[in-house]
């Protein structure tokens, strides 16, 4: 027994193997009438600890923790006929002599392992945080930051004639076909790359004959300087079909390289035309009948043009936008026209002698089959 030298109160016996058959030793809790004793199993041993006669609950738990190194906290004792008993138990300052002559049984786990159980815990949760990131990056959407390509070969700028009505509608529209994945694919393709979008005014831009009405659709002027579109209709009450105004688009496109109308153009701009249409399918879109409508006012009406009139690729000059070119200054509105039509006619002559298989259907008719 060892005793004397300890401060608390109670003598702890020596451990012994735990009997099954094993009785509790009653003169030993009678030895004096001041003390008792609480036999303890813990892991198939009996440990035997002496209290004074006015020790509490409490005190049997501080004693465990100091022999056995269970902290208080981790701490069950089952008692015969008696509810389990933990630190948090509601009778703290229960009569320890109550359990008198009773086997108690101590589940536990020491400072060490509850340590070790700890930190085992902690790298678990830490492996199971880097796997759900893990998890939650890899469902995340990718951001995609524009190639170099794709910010080089584009419209530097993108501008509708704010003279006209609703110039925000035609800013969606140009900015649309800017975006568009056949322009866009089809400009990176080529290293093209064009200084300024903008829409063309349609009067200035009509003329009326005995003939009829031609439109110009389109202008490139100094092969990428400005492109000009026809988005609206004559009277400023609507817009063009959206897949008439792209193949305008692919038609200025391709005067970027040629200027004239010659075999080389046409291949180009076929090509072109192809490369655009492509993207559509790729990307969900469906295509259009021949035929080509847009709305105005709540009606619809035939398009009579269903491809681009540009007269070739213009070159020289200044550029204002929605204006009229420098040696045009001073002259009437049927002057312009009129010269716009004799340019035409000379760029027709020479297309239909340069490019006899090239006719496409934004050039008149041929003298011979207008006669027909």
């Amino acid at each position: 027994m060892l005793c004397g030298s300890s401060p608390l109160r109670h003598c702890i016996f020596a451990a012994t193997p735990m009997a099954e058959d094993r009785a509790p030793d009653v003169g030993s809790e009678a030895d004096d009438d001041n003390t008792f004793t609480i036999h303890v199993s813990f892991r198939k041993q009996v440990y035997d600890y002496e209290f004074d006669h006015d020790a509490v609950v409490t005190e049997l738990l501080d004693t465990l923790e100091e022999s056995l190194d269970i902290p208080v906290q981790n701490q069950k004792i089952i008692v015969p006929g008696a509810p389990l008993v933990t630190w948090k138990t509601k009778n703290p300052q229960q009569p320890l002599s109550d359990w008198a002559g009773k086997k108690l049984m101590l589940i536990g786990s020491n400072l060490k392992t509850s340590m070790a159980v700890e930190a085992m815990c902690a790298r678990v949760a830490k492996i199971n945080a880097a796997k759900a990131a893990q998890r939650r990056k890899s469902k995340a959407p990718k951001k995609t930051r524009p190639s170099a390509e794709s910010s080089q070969y584009t419209f530097t700028q993108v501008r509708p004639l704010n003279n006209l009505p609703r110039p925000e509608k035609s800013q969606m529209l140009l900015m649309r076909l800017k975006n568009d994945p056949g322009i866009k694919r089809t400009m990176a393709k080529h290293k093209f790359t064009v200084a300024l979008l903008t829409e063309m005014e349609p009067l200035a831009n009509t003329q009326s004959n005995h003939e009829g009405t031609s439109r110009i659709l389109g202008l490139n002027r100094n092969k990428g300087e400005v492109i000009e579109l026809r988005l609206r209709t004559d009277a400023h009450d609507g817009y063009r079909d959206y897949k008439v105004i792209r193949n305008t688009l692919c038609h200025e496109l391709a005067h970027n390289v040629h200027s004239d109308h010659d075999r080389n153009f046409w291949d180009l701009c076929h090509q072109i035309e192809r490369e655009v249409a492509s993207a559509d399918w790729k990307h969900g879109g469906q295509t259009l009948d021949e035929t080509s409508v847009y709305h105005r006012n709540g009606a619809v009406e035939e398009e009579e043009e269903a491809h681009p009139d540009d007269h070739g690729g213009w070159e020289g000059g200044e550029f204002t936008l929605g204006g009229v070119r420098d040696d045009e200054a001073g002259m009437s509105r049927r002057e312009i026209l009129a010269r716009a039509a004799m340019q035409r006619q000379k760029k027709d002559d020479q297309s239909e002698r340069e490019a006899d298989k090239g006719w496409r259907p934004c050039q008149r008719p041929r003298p011979n089959e207008e006669a027909e």
